[in-house]
């Protein structure tokens, strides 16, 4: 399937494309081919982003993989060729974590398969760091593509240092095309890249990148981002001297075509250059392949921009020596993928996990909170960010779980005040609207939160289930026993109250994926539910 339909950009009230017979002689004709947050989905997923199992595959209900991907850029590059264009492909970040593959291979299944695909580049995610600099060395030391960041310093890992460029220039097709790369300066917050890894300031880094990458003779910069589609629309009109920002990190679907697009394709920032610069993003998952049609003149100024981002559907072509490849890779998993653990009567996504109340969130809380109670536990905190995938109704396979909790995480324990109860609260209900995987999934506790109120003024009210059963309003004085899991306990997803203001705490309980597998094995059959724990003010 081609894509077709085409988006002209405006600024204000007046378009800005330029007259057909400009567009016709634009110097440069530039096609972007573009992935981002793959998160180790090599396998198609189903609807649920889970592994798609064999009765889904059979009744086509099944999305996306490494094979459907390699297939269409193959088809993609073509068409664009025979228009004449310049064709990059681009990877906007976390190829890591996520499935069965980056747990048993560490990085390796991603670098072969991205090799095998061919990418011209690729920005460093925050996931690449979740196993430590050592993992991530070793995949950029055999990645044939560059991969990029303005704004890491990692002077402190001899190892990696040398192996993350802020920027490259491609010479193709008579052009010079520079790829600036930005990772999201939270990474200290949300993953673990130790402290020999420095994160500067987005704005500040890309800027420079940019003047670096005009001095060595780019006539086109392009932005390779993994900053979240907020950011990205603000560097693109702060940031001089851009043609366009190729994003990923908030999971944005961008598309004209695809059901749940969150935006249009591509989406228009008045420049700080004065002209449009279109930013792009194309979900998740490995189930969408973005391409942005970019006529420009030498200068990189953007005359006209138009594509698409569309899902990788069932019937979609596969490319046989990428899907040997995957098979191949996923041999040793096999056995892992078949121990059935327990059942759940129906299925349950982690779409809306980073925005509100979910019911694999409640799951996972309750599944905590249970083997918290030894400890005294009456309240359990989960970041919805850290649900990696949904679960299927039916058998749930330990590979399942793993999917869903891929981060070897361990339950941890603390005491807090009710008022450190409520700012963690307010942490969690700070990023909605930038998708940040902070949002609170509970157990133990009721709230009702105002979505639409300023940031840290979101929070209405907090009540504490009893002995009884009921629940009796947060007192603000008395200590509670919180159970969580290690990352949050040291302040990730900024929940530095919980990191600051602990006491008594202890984060080297049971891995949370194991606890959720033996709560699960107990319950099962489970019916998932929300039920109203979380509610919005009216």
């Amino acid at each position: 399937m081609r894509l077709t339909r085409r988006l002209l950009l405006s600024t204000g009230a007046a378009a800005l494309a330029a007259p057909a017979l400009v567009r016709a002689q634009a110097p440069l004709r530039l096609t972007v081919l573009h992935t981002n947050d793959v998160h180790s989905r090599h396998e198609p997923i189903n609807r649920l982003g889970a592994a798609c199992r064999a009765e889904e595959q059979q009744a086509g209900s099944c999305f996306g993989g490494s094979a459907r991907l390699a297939a269409a850029l193959v088809a993609e590059r073509a068409a664009a060729g025979a228009e004449g264009r310049i064709v990059l492909t681009l990877d906007a970040g976390d190829q890591f974590m996520g499935s069965l593959f980056y747990t048993h291979w560490r990085g390796e299944a991603e670098r072969e398969v991205m090799n095998a695909i061919g990418y011209d580049a690729m920005t460093v995610g925050n996931h690449e760091f979740d196993n430590g600099p050592p993992v991530l060395a070793r995949f950029a030391a055999s990645l044939a593509c560059p991969l990029l960041s303005a704004n890491i310093d990692a002077t402190g890992e001899p190892a990696l240092a040398p192996l993350i460029r802020p920027f490259t220039v491609i010479a193709r097709g008579g052009a010079r095309i520079g790829i600036v790369g930005l990772t999201t300066a939270d990474t200290p917050r949300i993953s673990s890249p130790g402290p020999g890894v420095r994160f500067g300031e987005e704005v500040a880094a890309l800027g420079t990148g940019v003047q670096a990458a005009r001095a060595a003779g780019a006539e086109v910069v392009i932005a390779l981002t993994h900053v979240g589609l907020g950011l990205d629309q603000r560097l693109a009109a702060a940031v001089p001297g851009l043609s366009a920002v190729v994003g990923g990190h908030s999971h944005t679907l961008l598309s004209n075509s695809a059901d749940g697009a969150e935006g249009r394709y591509p989406l228009p920032v008045h420049g700080a250059s004065g002209f449009a610069v279109p930013v792009v993003q194309a979900g998740a998952n490995n189930r969408y392949l973005g391409r942005l049609d970019l006529d420009l003149d030498r200068s990189g100024r953007v005359l006209a921009a138009s594509g698409d981002a569309r899902e990788l559907g069932f019937a979609d072509p596969h490319h046989p020596g990428v899907e040997a490849l995957v098979a191949r890779l996923a041999e040793p998993l096999a056995a892992l993928r078949a121990r059935v653990i327990g059942t759940l009567e129906e299925g349950v996504t982690n779409a809306e996990c980073r925005r509100g109340e979910c019911a694999l969130g409640n799951l996972v809380a309750e599944a905590m909170l249970e083997a918290g109670r030894a400890g005294g536990a009456t309240i359990a905190l989960q970041n919805g960010g850290g649900l990696r995938a949904g679960l299927p109704s039916g058998p749930v396979t330990w590979g399942d779980v793993l999917a869903v909790l891929p981060f070897a995480n361990t339950l941890a324990t603390l005491r807090l005040s009710g008022a450190d109860i409520r700012a963690a609260l307010e942490n969690g209900l700070s990023g909605v609207e930038q998708g940040a995987g902070r949002f609170p999934q509970v157990a133990g506790l009721r709230f009702t939160w105002r979505p639409e109120a300023p940031p840290g003024q979101r929070l209405v009210s907090v009540s504490v289930r009893t002995a009884e059963g009921g629940y009796a309003p947060l007192d603000d004085q008395r200590l509670y026993t919180v159970v969580t899991n290690n990352f949050l306990r040291r302040g990730g997803d900024n929940y530095a109250v919980l990191r600051d203001r602990a006491i008594d705490p202890y984060d080297s309980g049971p891995n949370l994926e194991e606890v959720f597998e033996a709560w699960l094995a107990r319950r099962s059959p489970v019916t998932p539910a929300t039920d109203g724990r979380i509610a919005r003010a009216q």
